[in-house]
């Protein structure tokens, strides 16, 4: 028997530098039922992750401030957190399936905060299989 869905039992990692975009997006991860972590850049994303193991989603911005960008940030989860699901987003730059690790998704921004959701919500249940 399968497990029913709780976002609740779920922690989404909210990586963004600018504050604004930042606080839409962690909302709508709280407003989903999801427990949200904020950083500002990768290195603040790296320490949450290694401090906190209930992260199981990674919802990152491309362009952002610091030692790398989002799209270096993905990969180094996908390496060293394989089983949490990463998210990226991009207003800016152009993103190719090559640029993404492996199993993950990619939204260009504006994306529309119920289709942000539903991905949330299909990674998050993923881990329950």
């Amino acid at each position: 028997m399968g497990q029913s869905f709780q976002p609740s039992r779920f922690a989404v990692l909210v990586v963004e530098h600018d504050p604004l975009i930042l606080t839409e997006a962690v909302d709508l991860v709280e407003e989903a039922g999801f427990i949200a972590y904020e950083a500002r850049n990768a290195d603040q994303a790296i320490r949450l992750l290694e401090r906190h193991p209930e992260i199981t989603v990674l919802l990152t911005d491309v362009d952002m401030p610091g030692s790398m960008d989002g799209l270096k940030l993905a990969r180094a989860v996908r390496d060293r957190w394989p089983p949490v699901r990463i998210i990226v987003t991009s207003g800016h730059t152009k993103v190719t399936e090559a640029d993404m690790p492996e199993e993950s998704l990619f939204f260009a921004k504006p994306y529309p905060p119920q289709t942000m959701v539903q991905a949330l919500t299909r990674v998050a249940e993923q881990l329950l299989r």
